[in-house]
């Protein structure tokens, strides 16, 4: 949903999550994956053909 330019705030109401929810799961991926920004995850993904 990132990669569509999705903001935030519609991730979450799409999800049914809060706002603090949703950056704190990207926030885990990002590091789990070893990126400073949730763009640098979605550039990476996007070039590996994931999305």
């Amino acid at each position: 949903m990132l990669a569509s330019g999705l903001p935030i705030e519609a991730i979450a109401r799409r999800l049914g999550l809060s706002e603090r929810t949703v950056r704190r799961r990207m926030r885990a991926v990002c590091d789990q994956l070893g990126f400073r920004t949730p763009i640098e995850a979605v550039v990476w993904a996007a070039r590996q053909g994931l999305v």
